[in-house]
């Protein structure tokens, strides 16, 4: 059996609604609402746990799911794209791609606009200058605008792990006491 079938299926599925709500927000010039939206659904979908059970689990009914997440985009005030191509979702029994969907949305965006995320993983929080910092270094790396994505990781003891596209820098104490230790045990 082939484990990585289900992703596939999953990220294909979620790929063919962000183009189409991507190329519907562009075409009626509503971008930035669909951006602020899709970061709102994001992390929604990140705080929430009912709201992933909800479209995830194979208990609610379609209807049930249709009315529920008609609700909720109500409530968050998503964008009307966003809140038809959701109810089509629950009809078709098609949210639990949702996290995906936001991803491959996120990413479409960010492409329209010239950006780039960056996925930076430090020991600490980072504060806003040096956040900004960062994100002007990296800009001058990549030749685009960058958008940092940070997440904290304690066990890293200090530095940072910053993904770029398929470029990896990994500048962290953790990794550099491995790297001592392999070296170490190279040497004994």
């Amino acid at each position: 059996m082939d484990v990585s079938e289900p992703a596939s299926i999953s990220s294909g599925i979620a790929a063919r609604y962000a183009k189409a709500i991507f190329e519907i927000a562009r075409e009626n010039n509503d971008l930035a609402s669909l951006e602020s939206g899709v970061d709102d659904l994001g992390t929604a979908l990140a705080d929430s746990a009912d709201l992933r059970d909800l479209t995830t689990s194979p208990v609610y009914s379609r209807e049930a799911q249709g009315k529920a997440i008609a609700a909720v985009a109500d409530k968050m005030g998503l964008p009307q794209v966003l809140k038809n191509s959701l109810g089509l979702m629950a009809q078709k029994r098609r949210l639990f791609v949702l996290p995906q969907l936001v991803a491959q949305l996120r990413e479409q965006i960010a492409e329209h606009k010239g950006e780039v995320t960056a996925q930076v993983t430090s020991a600490k929080a980072l504060t806003k200058t040096q956040e900004t910092k960062l994100a002007k270094v990296l800009s001058t790396q990549v030749g685009k605008d960058v958008k940092l994505n940070t997440a904290v990781d304690e066990s890293l003891i200090g530095g940072l792990v910053v993904k770029v596209g398929s470029k990896m820098i990994d500048t962290s104490v953790k990794s550099k006491l491995a790297s001592l230790q392999n070296a170490m045990k190279e040497v004994g």
